[in-house]
This record gives C-alpha cells, sequence and structure tokens, in this order.
C-alpha cells in the first residue's frame, strides 16, 4: 500500500463535553501550519501554551500544542496536537481552522494506518491500540496492552524466524534431489519441526484465551417455560433485564444481555421456553430459540428442580450440537430445602442453584468460566479471529509437513505455507484489501 502524502487533521477526543479537548494533524511537513495557527514553531516535543489563531488572526482558543516532528512521532511523520478546551463548538471550530491549510479530514483509523506503512508498529500492535480503546474490564485492558507492547508480535516472530532456519535446511537438500535425507538429518529436522509445533500450539491456546477476552464468549439459556431462565439472566446481571412471570410463555424473542465474570465478557442470551405451543408469536420466539442455539458459544440447559420428564428433556438435548458446550443447571432448590453443589453424571455437569436466592451462583459462575475454555492464564495477549484462523491454518501446514519427510519438495511447500500463514498476522505479508477493512474499524482520529 503506497504511502499517501496527503495531510490530514481530526478530533482525537469522543464526542461530547470534556474539559480537554484534542484536534490531531499529520502530514510531510507541518511547521509552516503550525507557524500559521500558532504564530510560532513550538519547540519539538515541548508542550507550549499558545494562542489558537483563525486565519483573520482571531483567537479560537488558548491552550496547549505539542509538535512531533518526523519520525520521531505516532505515525512517523510530523504531528502537530492542539489541545483546547473540551467543547464540540470549541473543537469543530478548531478543526476547520486546521482543514483551511490545505489539509484534508482524516479516514477511521488513518492515523494508525500511516504508523503501520512507516514501520512504527505491525500489523497487530495497530489492533491491539483499537481493542485496548474497546476493552471494558480489567483483563481486556492488560491483555490488550499486552498486544500493543508487542508481545504477540515477539511469539509470532520467533516463530517465523524458527521456520526460516528450518526451511533453510531443508531447502538445501533440494539441490540433491538424488539423495535421501540422512538419517541423523531427518531426525534432527523432525525434532526442531516438533518443537516449532509445540511452541505454536502454546501461542495458538494464548490468542485463544484473548479471543475470549476481545469478543465475549456468547452463552445461550434454554430450557421449558417457568424453569427460571429469566430470573437466572437478571441474577447474573444483577439487573431487572427480563420480565418474571408465572405465567408460562411469558419470554417471546431472545433477550440479550452482556455481563463480565472474574474481567471475561460473556453475551448472556435468554430464549423463549421450548414447548409445543398454539401461539403463532410463541411459536416465532421458539423457532428464534432454536436459531440462538446453532450459533452459540456455549448453552446452559435449565431445569426445574422438580421436574422429572426426562422426554422433553430429550428433545431439548436433540437441539445442541454436539460441537457446542453445555451445562446443565437444576433450579429453585430453595423450594426443596436442597444445598447448591457440582454433580457429574456421564461426564456433563450439573449446577444445582437458586436463581431465586442466590444460592449456588457463584459455583455456576466458576463452571461457566470452565465451560467456555477460559483458563485465566498470564500472559494472555488479545487476538482476532483472522489471527485465530491463520494460526489454526498454520497448524495444519505443520501437522502435514511432519508427514512429508520422505517427499522433502512436499516438506518445504508445507512449511512456506506455514510461514506465509504466520507472516500475515504481522503484516509482513498481507493484502491491501486487508489492510482497508481493518482500519476502517478504527474510529476517526485514531
Amino acid at each position: 500500500m503506497p504511502l499517501n502524502l496527503d495531510s490530514i487533521a481530526a478530533i482525537a477526543t469522543a464526542p461530547g463535553k470534556g474539559g480537554v479537548g484534542v484536534v490531531r494533524i499529520s502530514g510531510q511537513d507541518l511547521k509552516s501550519v503550525a507557524i500559521s495557527i500558532l504564530g510560532r514553531l513550538p519547540e519539538t516535543r515541548h508542550a507550549t501554551y499558545s494562542a489558537f489563531q483563525d486565519s483573520d488572526g482571531t483567537i479560537i482558543d488558548r491552550g496547549i500544542a505539542i509538535y512531533f516532528s518526523a519520525p520521531n512521532s505516532y505515525t512517523g511523520e510530523d504531528v502537530l496536537e492542539l489541545q483546547a478546551h473540551g467543547g464540540s463548538g470549541v473543537l469543530s471550530l478548531l478543526l476547520k481552522r486546521c482543514l483551511s491549510e490545505n489539509i484534508r479530514l482524516a479516514n477511521p483509523g488513518e492515523f494508525t494506518q500511516r504508523a503501520f506503512l512507516n514501520n512504527k508498529l505491525d500489523l497487530v500492535q495497530a489492533e491491539g491500540i483499537a481493542d485496548l480503546i474497546n476493552a471494558t474490564s480489567e483483563q481486556a485492558v492488560r491483555s490488550a496492552n499486552r498486544t500493543l507492547e508487542g508481545d504477540f508480535s515477539n511469539a509470532i516472530n520467533l516463530l517465523v524466524e524458527n521456520l526460516i532456519k528450518l526451511r533453510v535446511q531443508i531447502e538445501a537438500s533440494l539441490d540433491f534431489p538424488e539423495e535421501q535425507l540422512e538419517l541423523n538429518n531427518k531426525q534432527q529436522y523432525e525434532l526442531k519441526l516438533n518443537q516449532i509445533k509445540d511452541e505454536l500450539e502454546i501461542t495458538f491456546r494464548m490468542a485463544q484465551q484473548g479471543s475470549i477476552l476481545r469478543e465475549g464468549a456468547q452463552i445461550v439459556l434454554v430450557g421449558q417455560p417457568n424453569v427460571g431462565k429469566s430470573s437466572l439472566l437478571n441474577r447474573l446481571s444483577g439487573e431487572e433485564i427480563a420480565l418474571v412471570s408465572e405465567v408460562a410463555g411469558t419470554t417471546r424473542d431472545a433477550i440479550r444481555q452482556s455481563i463480565s465474570i472474574e474481567g471475561v465478557p460473556l453475551h448472556i442470551i435468554d430464549t423463549a421456553g421450548l414447548r409445543k405451543s398454539q401461539d403463532i408469536v410463541e411459536q416465532m420466539g421458539i423457532e428464534r430459540t432454536k436459531q440462538a442455539i446453532t450459533n452459540a458459544d456455549a448453552v446452559i440447559v435449565i431445569n426445574d428442580v422438580k421436574f422429572n420428564d426426562s422426554d422433553e428433556l430429550r428433545k431439548i438435548f436433540d437441539l445442541i450440537p454436539e460441537n457446542i458446550p453445555r451445562l446443565y443447571v437444576i433450579n429453585k432448590i430453595d423450594l426443596v430445602q436442597q444445598k447448591s453443589r457440582v454433580e457429574v453424571h456421564d461426564n456433563n455437569y450439573y449446577v444445582y442453584i437458586s436463581a431465586k436466592t442466590a444460592e449456588g451462583i457463584d459455583l455456576l459462575k466458576r463452571r461457566i468460566l470452565q465451560m467456555i475454555n477460559w483458563q485465566g492464564e498470564e500472559g494472555v495477549f488479545m487476538a482476532r479471529e483472522r489471527h485465530l484462523q491463520a494460526l489454526l491454518q498454520a497448524k495444519q501446514n505443520l501437522n502435514r509437513a511432519s508427514n512429508e519427510f520422505e517427499r522433502i519438495e512436499v516438506l518445504a511447500e508445507e512449511l512456506r505455507l506455514a510461514q506465509e500463514m504466520l507472516c500475515k498476522i504481522t503484516g509482513s505479508f498481507t493484502s491491501d484489501d486487508l489492510l482497508g477493512e481493518i482500519f476502517s474499524n478504527f474510529c476517526i482520529g485514531k
């Protein structure tokens, strides 16, 4: 992607009122712009109190100006930041003044895109900036910071480096096609390949954990009417989100609520009770329940402690695809004076709770995290779906490579493809279309 020589500007702070608002400018040479707006060129990388002048010399506002000369800036270009009072009118007028200096309005994510193109950060770190901005929990903030600081990139770069070393050794043997790999060399190469596979598996597991932090897990509550799905949603969220009633079929449509357990974001979906019904609206709700199940990351099947209709429960179980984790919750234990507990039957976990009294809710929360395979490991870095897909593809390439030591050309090609997949993660090998898609999801001003 070629570098754009246009100078760009945008308001870098969130919309609305605030004590301070920032207008950011980036371009190839901003000295004349700084002098025009400020009346002088500020000392580089020093906060300078100054008047911000309109084109006719009138003062728009007074605030702090900071000038960064290339390449020592966020974007790698000259950058001028104007910190004014945070009213929308002031910032709009100041931005208009900047645009009058032959500067155009920045596209979403264009400042960070220029930082990437000027080698100030790689693609994973650029995405880490957006994830840090969007982080909603302490865990997510720490994870995004690790990505921004380069932990994820370093792990990928080490894998690529080790792959390159192995490829150099193996591809050198292609110069002598009439000879087979010597046994000692083959064993050595297999050992190195297995080491790379182990390192990749660790990185993949960390990325999976980071993906949960970034995206959150979608968990669907299912069961028959009046077993306590809505009460459980309210209890988990700490709010009266769903209407609770003794009348069966009260919930007609899926109700979605985002919660956090130990810093892990979860999207809980309360669905219409599953039963035979002649009510057209309720039938539509039941169909949406079935659709929600197929799109879920995990399913919680809720049952009343007094309910013992195994045929009806089996019908619910049959709706859940085998690859989707599920957890069974036995609710309303307060009605039979039972204690909360976790039982295991046929490798399935059953959590006994009372959504009404909150007994067993902490047990349930811990079991939910285990169900989505959250391990709470230190060093987790934020990851996106494209990262997971690239890592998964690289794993498949390396697995195929392990079986191709008798066909050295195929082995070399699988290693090359694995390296290519990993390089797509950091952006050292990627398409312009992908870059456009990634940066278009950033906010304007970043």
